[in-house]
């Protein structure tokens, strides 16, 4: 069966999320990346899986894994990014909030909920949910109904002291407009995009080519979103390089957060 790359980035995240499934809730070996960070074999058995699957359909392709780095020919053309367990942390000490993300960079992506089966998919240009088999997707629709704001509070913190996420959360018109969350980035992001989040915020670099937050952003953008960084300039392919990320349901609550953030910038 041909594949197009959509279907492949799909069933290369619900293999790494079949085996995160299937290992939820054991002891976990762990492995010390620095920092306060670390993987575990559930990470690594989870990226393998997800390897194999692009390796057989698409086999002139390299692969960008958080676990193992970039593997493939040095001159391909294409390469695949793969974050096979976003909320690491979350996953080792029992919660279920967490992703896996595959992103053909610049291309499809597909974020998968390995608890809930959910998929969340785009070809680039549209953004869709599967709850079940092919055929069943369903148009993402961002709104900001919820009024819950994910907040992403690790360390590192580069735009400190003139962006700090804590400081965010204690803003007054914080308070009054909005209700904090965190959970797993790429599951934020994910939920932006469906509506279950009204927006999510981070410091950081330019976040777009990175394995954590690419297939996110895609999924976001495609739905309809609006994605800048913190800094309010656009982000990803043809961007500035904004830092961090500021993602909104719409253009109304991305200029709120805006105007609380510093009123750096703002898309018109």
């Amino acid at each position: 069966m041909n594949l197009t790359d959509t279907e492949v980035a799909a069933a290369a995240a619900l293999a790494g999320a079949e085996v995160v499934r299937a290992r939820y809730g054991r002891l976990h070996s762990r492995i010390d990346k620095g920092a306060g960070d670390f993987a575990t074999d559930a990470d690594l058995a989870a990226e393998e899986a997800i390897l194999d699957v692009i390796r057989a359909a698409r086999p002139g392709d390299a692969v960008h894994g958080e676990e193992g780095g970039r593997q493939g020919a040095a001159d391909a053309e294409r390469e695949w990014l793969v974050d096979p367990l976003c909320g690491t942390l979350n996953y080792a000490t029992g919660s279920q909030l967490a992703a896996v993300n595959v992103m053909l960079r610049n291309g499809p992506a597909a974020v998968a909920d390995p608890f809930s089966g959910e998929v969340f998919l785009t070809d680039g240009e549209t953004a869709r949910l599967r709850s079940g088999v092919p055929g069943e997707d369903r148009p993402l629709a961002p709104t900001a109904d919820t009024r819950l704001v994910e907040v992403n509070l690790d360390p590192p913190f580069p735009s400190a002291p003139g962006f700090r996420a804590v400081d965010l959360l204690a803003h007054p018109g914080f308070v009054e407009n909005f209700r904090p969350r965190v959970v797993s980035t790429t599951l934020a992001l994910a939920w932006v995009a469906a509506g279950r989040r009204a927006a999510y915020v981070t410091d950081g670099g330019d976040l777009s080519g990175s394995v954590h937050f690419a297939a996110g952003i895609a999924l976001c953008r495609a739905a309809g979103c609006v994605v800048t960084g913190i800094d309010g300039r656009p982000v990803g392919p043809g961007g500035s390089g904004g830092s961090g990320l500021v993602v909104a349901a719409d253009a109304g609550t991305h200029e709120l957060l805006m105007s609380m953030i510093g009123g750096r910038g703002r898309t018109g």
